[in-house]
């Protein structure tokens, strides 16, 4: 029931007394990175130049590998780590120094963080109690929260008696009973087995329609950034990568890293060639050319985009057999159920072709020679140089 809006917000975890000195690089020397992280004079950097506007009731995933900074984000805006630098405003009003407890804000923990020593009521209703809420009213609050969930008949066990699915329930009921303007979600689902984070996540979309707040989720995990939000943020290294839709990032990834971190399994990379004649573009890969769709050319043409060598990326489900193309060499088939996914080698690439089962004429086995093709309105154009889409 609020909007978030981060304006440069800057993380630097400063050296320990007597550490800086030790660290302090020379004059020429470049600034180094260590496990993903930017070392300056001034400290660790964790998170930088980030910034986001937050729609009120939007559900935002921050998502990003290990290291990339999107748990610090979400725990400056938890007001569990100091922010180094910029704004942090909450409903219109700057809460850079705002007690975690006056922001109104709820967390839920990747290790639910319950009291095991009280019972699922209590655990529940214990930030209600806190306030001195009437005790018909924190009744009421934890049996509709209870009910939303499907705990009710937890209510009167203790933690241990859950499993891990049933905890973290509890641990998302103790939030929404408080009514909090944000809900902030910090991979909520890594500690569960597969079957139970699939569940937990439809849980969690039929939760968002039943209460009316503004959610921010963080994971590494893309399937869950995919299915949950409205928007993405892909990180890297402490710097926004990309925000859209979760179809406009995996349609138009902005960059080399965002190409191959959204999408499952990844997306194939070739070294190829960009040919520009007159207003048309072609993709060339090996014996190879494709004319890309109206689309990707008006906007190559719009950024004067001229021939030159280039990284192609196609998905997997958007390579497609032929009888003529580019020569790979089998490596593994695997049958998939629906579709079989083809390991191959092409042009000193390790490639995966996603072939619907239906569409299969035969089995390959290892070692056979096949032939791919991909169209021209599902190839990727990204600069060897500085690795962004060139549509961009």
């Amino acid at each position: 029931m609020a909007t978030v809006q981060l304006k440069n917000i800057k993380k630097v975890y400063p050296f320990v007394s007597g550490e800086q000195k030790k660290k302090k690089k020379k004059a020429d020397e470049p600034e180094k990175k260590k496990v993903n992280l930017q070392i300056t004079d001034e400290g660790v950097v964790a998170v930088q130049e980030f910034n986001l506007d937050i729609a009120d009731k939007e559900f935002i995933v921050l998502v990003g590998p290990s290291g990339c900074g999107k748990s610090t984000t979400l725990r400056m805006v938890a007001g569990l780590e100091e922010i180094s630098s910029g704004e942090l405003i909450i409903d219109g009003k700057l809460v850079n120094d705002v007690a975690p407890k006056d922001r109104d804000i709820a967390m839920v923990f990747q290790n639910y963080a319950l009291y095991p020593h009280m019972t699922v009521y209590d655990n529940m209703a214990f930030s209600l109690k806190l306030r001195k809420e009437p005790k018909d009213v924190i009744d009421k609050k934890v049996r509709e929260a209870a009910e939303i969930l499907d705990i009710t008949q937890y209510l009167e066990r203790k933690p241990k008696a859950l499993s891990g699915g049933q905890r973290q329930r509890v641990a998302i009921g103790r939030a929404i009973v408080r009514d909090p303007k944000v809900m902030l979600m910090d991979e909520p689902l890594s500690n569960l087995d597969a079957k139970l984070r699939n569940e937990m996540r439809a849980e969690i979309i039929k939760l968002r329609e039943r209460i009316n707040t503004t959610f921010i989720y963080v994971t590494h995990d893309q399937t869950e950034a995919m299915t949950l939000g409205d928007r993405i943020v892909i990180m890297r290294d402490g710097y926004i990568q990309q925000i859209g839709t979760p179809q406009e990032v995996f349609d138009h990834p902005a960059n080399l890293f965002v190409a191959g971190f959204i999408g499952m399994p990844v997306m194939n990379m070739f070294d190829a060639k960009l040919i520009r004649e007159g207003d048309k573009y072609f993709a060339q890969l090996a014996d190879y050319k494709v004319e890309l769709s109206p689309e990707k050319e008006a906007r190559l043409l719009k950024n004067n985009v001229q021939t030159q060598d280039v990284i192609l990326g196609v998905r997997p489900e958007h390579t497609d057999l032929a009888d003529k193309g580019v020569t790979a060499k089998v490596d593994v088939s695997e049958m998939m159920g629906s579709s079989v996914h083809l390991h191959v080698s092409a042009e000193g690439r390790d490639v995966i072709i996603i072939v619907p089962t239906i569409d299969m004429k035969g089995n390959y086995a290892i070692g056979d020679t096949l032939h791919f093709a991909f169209q021209g309105n599902v190839v990727h154009v990204f600069s060897k140089e500085t690795e962004k889409n060139l549509e961009f």
